[in-house]
């Protein structure tokens, strides 16, 4: 099915984020550079942009193995390896090692056919990479935490089918306050990389929400419950696609599963997420120091 393209309507951009970055550019002129994260000299490459290689060697990713839908890791202190049943009819001796259910699967919307995460947000830098794109204005970030989330390896059908990588929407007042939706500089980031559009005005968020940084789980959904939707004019394009959600962490799943729920509405078959951090769960086997390098 050929992807259908997004009218030009322009970015998201409040305004006073073209002063940003016109103070961000002068400031780049005139004082030296220097890391994002660490403030440590660094001279902005193509690879890292303006993080340094030590900051961005220290993002620690989820161990391994994981989970081959929602990418969680599947080993844990408090989910042993429990072998398969001894199959009588087959006479089998000796069972085989199975990994069991995945705990974190449960929590996804049924539609969400994949999820990936690059970073831990509990250890290294991952935390640092979130905090300085969303609270600390640097835009630029974005750059080399999109291509890092590029790089993670998604099943072949997901590779195969997704037509356009969608962004998490913010609220119109959180938008005035920051200057920019930081999943959608993720998701054009991101684009560059995989060569596919990024649909912004597919997915709109319909009332503001509270932060969810001190909810449990329960308050979490509640509320983000019906809090997006797909417009009309934007629901023929959306019919029948695999789309790619994206945001910058994801804790509960709470938010992209509102999401989802609104693009399956607006007409999508399927849907797949990405984000740089994940939040971890309790049980969670922590990252070994060899862990560090394999980014």
């Amino acid at each position: 099915m050929p992807r259908a393209a997004e009218p030009n309507v322009g970015g998201t951009y409040a305004n006073g984020a073209w002063w940003r970055s016109l103070t961000r550019g002068a400031l780049d002129l005139l004082l030296p550079g220097a890391c994002a994260l660490c403030r440590r000299a660094h001279n902005p490459d193509r690879q890292n942009g303006i993080v340094c290689g030590v900051c961005m060697a220290k993002l620690v990713p989820l161990t391994l193995p994981q989970c081959a839908r929602c990418g969680h890791p599947r080993l844990s202190l408090a989910m042993p390896l429990a072998p398969l049943p001894i199959d009588a009819a087959t006479n089998a001796s000796t069972p085989e090692p199975a990994l069991p259910p995945c705990r974190w699967c449960h929590r996804l919307d049924p539609a969400l056919r994949a999820v990936r995460s690059v970073t831990r947000m509990d250890s290294g830098t991952g935390a640092e990479f979130v905090h300085a794109l969303k609270y600390q204005g640097w835009e630029r970030v974005a750059v080399p935490m999109g291509q890092r989330m590029a790089r993670l390896s998604f099943p072949d059908d997901v590779v195969r089918e997704r037509v356009a990588l969608i962004p998490l929407p913010l609220g119109a007042g959180r938008l005035r306050e920051r200057g920019y939706n930081q999943a959608e500089l993720l998701a054009r980031a991101t684009a560059a990389e995989w060569n596919l559009p990024v649909w912004t005005e597919t997915l709109r968020r319909v009332r503001d929400t509270q932060s969810q940084v001190r909810l449990t789980p329960s308050e979490r959904a509640s509320n983000v419950s019906q809090a997006f939707d797909v417009p009309n004019h934007r629901q023929s394009a959306l019919r029948g696609q695999h789309v790619v959600l994206v945001d910058d962490v994801i804790t509960t799943a709470a938010t992209v599963n509102a999401a989802v729920q609104a693009l399956l509405a607006g007409g999508a078959r399927i849907v797949s997420c990405v984000t740089f951090g994940r939040a971890p769960d309790p049980g969670d086997r922590a990252a070994p120091d060899s862990d560090s390098t394999r980014n």
